[in-house]
């Protein structure tokens, strides 16, 4: 079980980094807008994309949240992660781009694969009932 916790904690502190660290990115400079611009989105798509990336971190990271709540977080950042690396495999971004969205696919299944079993019951579903 700690080890189980460990790889949880590990997986999810980096998600929550590296998402904080990619919302600053899309806030500080116009980089990022000129990047949403040359994939063909809107910039309002980049404001909300940062605003949710600052939310779910610091849901994931708090234990105060409720799990269900987590749950959403989860998939929010699935559904971003794997149309991101779609994104960057239809418009032939560079092998970093593919590769970074790819391990953030891969980190928060892990993350959210180990929340489940830190964090609920084998007898238990996600609302908590006993099954």
């Amino acid at each position: 079980m700690k080890r189980d916790k460990i790889i949880y904690w590990v997986t999810t502190g980096l998600v929550a980094t590296g998402m904080l660290l990619s919302a600053y990115q899309y806030f500080s400079g116009p980089l990022m807008a000129e990047a949403f611009k040359q994939m063909g989105y809107p910039d309002f798509l980049r404001v909300e994309i940062g605003i949710a990336k600052i939310i779910g971190s610091i849901v994931l990271i708090l234990p105060q949240f409720p799990n269900k709540i987590k749950e959403w977080a989860y998939a929010g950042f699935g559904i971003l992660f794997f149309s991101a690396t779609l994104t960057h495999f239809l418009l032939n971004d560079g092998l970093e781009r593919k590769v970074t969205a790819i391990v953030f696919l891969i980190l928060i299944i892990i993350s959210n694969l180990y929340f489940s079993k830190t964090h609920y019951d084998k007898n238990e579903n996600i609302s908590g009932k006993k099954i």
